[in-house]
């Protein structure tokens, strides 16, 4: 019971629960001592695990949202394997009157889910060829959403995505009870500076959208 505990607890990876495994199998103690040892164990490392981002967090406004979001983890399920990347740019869409937002023509099949109350996916393809993975903020019927551009160790939306394994399927998903994918707040740690830039790749808007600084990124993330 013990060790599916250890197994099932995403506090942990799985290298890591065979190393509790085993060094508590090789214990000359007593099985009642080896279980709460395990278990105060279990309870202190857990107590220094990352916390999941609840709605709260993803119902305030999209400009707040995009300053607080660099330096917090976006976690992947995949086969029982935790993968973990710190998040380092995001651009910012606000409202049907951004016109460089999809929102910008109001709601349509595509955009609806922009529309909802925040806290889950917008993913959507572009050039026939890359998924974008989008956040979706703010109030119910207030579209605002972030583009996630970069991570720790990857570049670029389109690539992020790929590296992910991100496609249609994760649109509309809810990141505060998804299993395969959400966010984390970094415990005990300060992400750094956010310096922010004018959005990129939407020439198509006014001028007054395309230089407001509404992409941000974390310095030397």
């Amino acid at each position: 019971m013990i060790r599916a505990w250890v197994r099932g607890s995403i506090s942990f990876q799985s290298s890591q629960a065979a190393i509790l495994e085993s060094a508590f199998s090789d214990c000359s103690s007593s099985p009642f001592i080896k279980t709460i040892g395990l278990i105060l164990y279990l309870i202190a490392a857990m107590s220094r695990s990352n916390t999941i981002l609840n709605h709260d967090f993803y119902r305030k406004d999209v400009l707040e949202i995009a300053r607080e979001l660099p330096g917090k983890c976006l976690v992947r399920q995949v086969d029982g394997q935790l993968c973990r990347y710190g998040i380092t740019d995001v651009e910012a869409y606000r409202g049907e009157e951004d016109q460089a937002s999809h929102a910008r023509r109001g709601r349509t099949p595509r955009t609806r889910v922009m529309y909802h109350e925040g806290g889950i996916l917008y993913v959507y393809l572009v050039y026939g060829m890359h998924w974008m993975l989008n956040i979706v903020t703010g109030p119910q019927g207030h579209p605002q959403a972030l583009l996630i551009r970069g991570l720790s160790t990857i570049q670029g939306p389109g690539r992020l995505t790929k590296a992910l394994g991100i496609d249609r399927s994760f649109n509309a998903e809810d990141l505060t009870h998804s299993q395969r994918i959400w966010i984390e707040e970094v415990n005990g740690e300060s992400p750094g500076q956010i310096i922010t830039r004018p959005r990129v790749g939407i020439d198509y808007a006014g001028k007054e959208w395309r230089e407001k600084p509404w992409r941000f990124i974390l310095k030397n993330g």
